[in-house]
């Protein structure tokens, strides 16, 4: 279902569109949290350091796509807003043949780069085993990340989230049927769970790509390389690489931090590991949020609706918030239970680290809420710029703040926990600032 949010009750149609976004990112963190859960319980500590170091990396090398998707899709909910379909074409040219040649690029990068992670990542060498055999598996993945992030993002920008809802539903029980398939029953070990993330990728990728070529005119235009336009191309550059790089920087600050992390040894890098799943289990669905409220944003902001634009904002601001202080309360109340699901009962260190970790971060949700809205906000006005200085704000603090405070002995690793909070209001004071000067 296509929705037009240039249309209707402003919350109404916001949430509509929100949910099935919402319910597929927290599909999507099934593909890695079957991963951890299963190496975790069944393999072990090292194991499960070995997955979740993995699992920043690949964050780090999918962000990259996802923010050129996201710039790209920014684009199609303007000239969407503006029922300009020739422009909508033309961008969607530009905008393909352009992720296609990153995608290779970084396909290939990351294959002759692999064997350098383990000095610049700072792995334990009887972690590295595990770790070099799991990502030269998931490496595989990367063209159908940028499948499907390329067309969800084509069809959530024209109002449609429930189709790559269903495509990611389908994949991740995949996921987690291969997962216990090859690594319970066929002993693949580490290598197996990979093998199983990939397979499922895939089949979300080609089948969204062939239902949206099917289904939609319009994306046919991806092919049409006589409609490629230089003024087009100039476009998609400045939207797709600003918001790339916002993406990108955010999760390299966060790729810098899991080298220090791993610096203090497999029991900090497997509480980490499994922390960090849960973390971004319970924030996601108002990243996700952001993410629709920024198409809300840039659709009426192409139709001109100013004053649904400001009502948006408003609406948006209370339901993130309501929803990020019972997150915390639970998040805080249940974090031991939590790492239970990850860690087996009797690596008490693990989990002690694993619950001081999300007792930290958990209480500050609003702060991470706040910097999504604000991301999104930018994005769908046309300034994506202004999303990458924020994001620079809140990791430059990050990874300033880990190293600075982990070097006192007295602080140590918790530091690197405190960094984060920090980070987030620092960001969101900037962005209040700024939206108010120029408001």
């Amino acid at each position: 279902m296509n929705r037009d949010l240039t249309k209707g009750p402003v919350v109404k149609s916001m949430l509509l569109f929100a949910i099935p976004m919402i319910l597929g990112d927290l599909l999507q963190q099934c593909y890695n949290i079957a991963d951890t859960l299963i190496v975790g319980q069944v393999l072990g500590r090292d194991a499960l350091a070995a997955v979740g170091s993995s699992f920043t990396l690949m964050t780090f090398l999918t962000s990259i796509l996802l923010g050129l998707c996201m710039g790209s899709g920014a684009l199609v909910s303007m000239r969407f807003g503006q029922r300009d379909e020739q422009a909508l074409r033309e961008n969607l040219c530009a905008s393909f043949l352009f992720i296609a040649l990153v995608t290779a690029a970084l396909t290939a990068l990351a294959f002759v780069c692999l064997d350098a992670l383990h000095a610049f990542l700072r792995v334990p060498a009887d972690v590295w085993g595990d770790m070099r055999a799991y990502l030269f598996v998931i490496f595989m993945g990367i063209p159908a990340v940028f499948l499907y992030n390329y067309f969800a993002s084509f069809l959530r920008a024209i109002g449609n989230s429930v189709v790559p809802l269903a495509f990611l539903a389908v994949s991740a029980v995949l996921n987690i049927a291969l997962d216990l398939w090859f690594v319970l029953g066929l002993n693949r070990g580490v290598a197996g769970a990979a093998e199983a993330t990939v397979i499922a990728q895939y089949l979300s990728g080609i089948g969204i790509a062939v239902y949206t070529l099917a289904r939609f005119p319009q994306a046919r235009a991806i092919g049409k390389l006589s409609g490629l336009r230089q003024a087009r191309v100039r476009e998609v550059l400045s939207f797709s690489t600003l918001t790339c790089v916002q993406q990108s920087v955010m999760n390299l600050g966060i790729l810098m931090v899991q080298g220090l992390v791993n610096s203090f040894g497999p029991i900090v890098m497997a509480a980490f590991a499994a922390a960090v799943k849960i973390d971004a289990f319970a924030y996601m669905p108002v990243q996700d949020f952001g993410n629709a409220f920024s198409t809300f944003i840039a659709q009426n902001y192409g139709a001109k609706r100013q004053d649904r634009i400001r009502a948006g904002l408003k609406s948006a601001v209370r339901m993130a918030m309501i929803f990020c202080v019972i997150v915390s309360a639970l998040v805080f109340a249940f974090a031991a239970p939590l790492m239970r699901l990850f860690v087996d009962a009797a690596e008490t260190e693990v989990i002690r680290e694993g619950v001081r970790y999300l007792r930290i971060e958990g209480a500050f949700y609003c702060g991470i809420g706040c910097l999504f809205l604000l991301y999104g906000l930018y994005r769908a006005l046309g300034r994506p710029g202004m999303s990458v200085a924020l994001t620079v704000v809140s990791l430059g603090a990050r990874v300033a703040l880990a190293y600075l405070l982990s070097a006192i002995p007295a602080v140590g690793v918790v530091g690197i926990w405190w960094s984060v909070p920090i980070g987030w209001a620092l960001a969101d004071l900037v962005g209040l600032i700024c939206y108010r000067t120029v408001k």
